[in-house]
């Protein structure tokens, strides 16, 4: 695809599409004059660099942006698109915003919101110097999403404590899905407790149908490998949707396929099996490829017709209207103090082996090989491998932060930073859960075959030869007493820790900080 600067006529709209706003249903694009408006989309390394995001990630979203233009094109809408090595290109949304209306000044500019609170004060820097100029702008509410901003905020008026269980269900109840009669269908809300099940020996996952770049994906990934050639990341495995056509045909295999197995086995892990039962899809969702709600009615078909358990359709519909649009409200409720949060005064480095995979840890080599190879790992792996050790090791948010960020394909802020800063590191200080969840290596054990083959002793709570999260596991708590002692959900290990006494205590905190030391994760200069 050429750079397309197409002159549309004077004196339209100029609306503007984001990367991650690739719908046809967007709000922004909903009253479009295709005799008069324009459509600016733009590749910018603004961007593409604010986290080094990975290769992967790069390459699925300007493919991506490519073929929806492409896309809105055929319809016969003008489209001025920005690629990425565009001499004249000054590299950030608002520039090029400035850049359009230079060359070709309009009434008015429309744009659906962003989802990310830096861009979204530039945006609103500029609407305020553009309306200065009599330009007007109109900032769409994004009602791709069910729960909007204000919905989020009366919900959590007044609450002393934020529950996702509590919200999903106000969902469930919003959007009629799962219920019979105004009930939950089978009487209960959540079927989480039989989703919990291990990979047993000769239980295989199944084959997944991943997604052979086409033309223009393939142009894309060419360009990222040439311009980006210092991100994190292989792009040889790239085989992500980047299409409403092909996203469908991943989610109609899923569905069929895959989604009958999912509620069993969405927690176990397996080495060298990075799909499991999960659905692939949050990249085509997070782009705008997928509708959410419309994914989850379809999914609760399947349940209707006999085709999936209540369990599996259940798990996978909460991670939807529950988990993904309770992360959001958290984070545009709390933002900007929410990133700056740091309950547990975190102080380290991130170790260099979250990047190289080089530790003899098994899990850990597992997890960063296949953030590697394939910009993805299940919610497990992250929660309760990485996003576990990290916390156990103390390491800074900010750090935190930016290696989800910078290692996965589905990743933008909203969704990261609420998942990364409150559940898996407690730097919120319980806003996201109610409890850290910090684990010895016996969960990991018991989810996982991991540890069968890990030189490492799992079994073993102390010594050079034990498991690491177990040598963590005692000090973290020791550690962070005053901050946690007083926590209902951890009386139970306090209890434990309390009764091994002092000089014991002592020595269990003296080996953690052993350990964080000879993992790398040192205090930061």
């Amino acid at each position: 695809m050429a750079n397309t600067n197409t002159a549309g006529p004077r004196g339209g709209t100029l609306r503007l599409v984001l990367g991650d706003q690739l719908s046809d249903n967007l709000s922004a694009l909903a009253d479009l004059d295709p005799d008069r408006d324009i459509v600016l989309m733009a590749e910018v390394r603004d961007e593409a660099t604010y986290v080094r995001h990975h290769k992967q990630k790069v390459a699925l979203t300007f493919a991506a942006m490519r073929s929806f233009a492409l896309r809105l094109e055929a319809r016969g809408i003008t489209v001025r698109y920005i690629r990425i090595d565009d001499p004249a290109n000054t590299h950030s949304i608002v520039g090029e915003m400035h850049r359009v209306l230079d060359d070709q000044p309009g009434e008015a500019i429309v744009m659906t919101e962003c989802g990310e609170w830096r861009l979204a004060q530039a945006l609103a820097g500029f609407a305020a110097v553009v309306e200065g100029r009599g330009i007007a702008v109109d900032i769409r509410q994004d009602d791709r999403f069910i729960c909007s901003h204000d919905r989020f905020r009366r919900w959590a008026s007044g609450k002393k404590q934020l529950t996702m269980e509590f919200f999903y269900r106000e969902m469930r109840r919003e959007t009629g899905i799962l219920l019979d009669d105004g009930k939950p269908v089978g009487g209960q809300w959540n079927y989480d407790a039989e989703n919990r099940r291990k990979l047993t020996k000769g239980i295989r996952p199944p084959e997944r149908l991943r997604t052979p770049p086409d033309a223009v994906a393939l142009e894309a990934i060419a360009d990222v490998a040439r311009l980006f050639p210092d991100h994190f990341g292989d792009l040889d495995a790239f085989g992500w949707p980047t299409t409403a056509e092909q996203a469908e045909v991943v989610l109609t295999d899923f569905l069929a396929n895959i989604l009958p197995g999912f509620g069993d086995w969405q927690d176990a892990m397996a080495h060298g099996q990075p799909w499991m039962w999960h659905g692939l899809i949050s990249t085509s969702i997070n782009l705008g490829l997928l509708d959410p709600l419309d994914v989850c009615r379809r999914a609760e078909a399947e349940y209707r017709s006999g085709r999936a358990p209540l369990n599996a359709v259940e798990g996978f519909i909460r991670q939807i209207i529950g988990w993904r649009e309770f992360v959001r409200g958290i984070y545009w409720l709390k933002m900007p103090e929410y990133g700056a949060r740091n309950f547990l005064d975190a102080d380290r480095v991130l170790p260099w082996f979250f990047w190289s995979g080089e530790t003899d840890m098994t899990c850990v080599a597992d997890v960063v090989a296949t953030s590697r190879d394939n910009a993805y790992a299940h919610h497990i792996q992250r929660l309760m491998v990485t996003g576990n050790l990290m916390m156990l090791l103390g390491v800074h948010p900010d750090a935190v932060d930016d290696w989800y960020m910078t290692v996965y394909a589905d990743a933008y802020e909203w969704v990261e930073m609420p998942n990364t800063r409150g559940m898996a590191t407690f730097a919120d200080g319980g806003i996201m859960g109610t409890k850290p969840y910090a684990a010895s290596g016996t969960y990991i054990d018991r989810m996982s075959d991991y540890c069968s083959g890990c030189r490492y002793d799992v079994k073993a709570r102390t010594g050079e030869g034990a498991c690491p999260f177990n040598r963590l596991y005692w000090g973290f708590l020791e550690r962070n007493r005053p901050r946690l002692r007083d926590n209902h959900r951890l009386a139970m290990p306090y209890r434990t820790l309390d009764g091994f006494g002092e000089e014991r205590r002592a020595a269990l905190l003296a080996e953690a900080e052993a350990t964080r030391t000879m993992l790398g994760a040192v205090p930061q200069s």
